[in-house]
């Protein structure tokens, strides 16, 4: 039976850490909390391509979060005072 939940509550220390990155008011702040979710997910993911069972709604749930704090990442180097590096990515 699928219950729409991603596992147990220690499972989903990575869902921590991503809201943290997303929600982060203080610009300055914000691309630590990237790094650090990053490292949650990637830590996760691994867990996960070892674990034995059906894991795909969790194993989705991870790389949407990856794609959307990459995405995230590519929105900050855009703003105005990032030096041309908003050129650099559309090249």
């Amino acid at each position: 039976m699928n219950t729409g939940t991603l596992g147990p509550p220690y499972k989903r220390v990575w869902a921590q850490f991503y809201k943290a990155a997303l929600f982060e008011s203080d610009a300055n702040k914000v691309s630590d909390r990237i790094a650090e979710a990053e490292t949650a997910l990637v830590t996760r993911a691994r867990e996960l391509f070892h674990a034995v069972g059906d894991n795909i709604e969790e194993e989705q749930a991870v790389d949407d979060a990856m794609y959307a704090l990459h995405a995230l990442r590519s929105a900050l180097k855009c703003r105005p005072n990032a030096k041309n590096a908003c050129r650099e990515l559309a090249a």
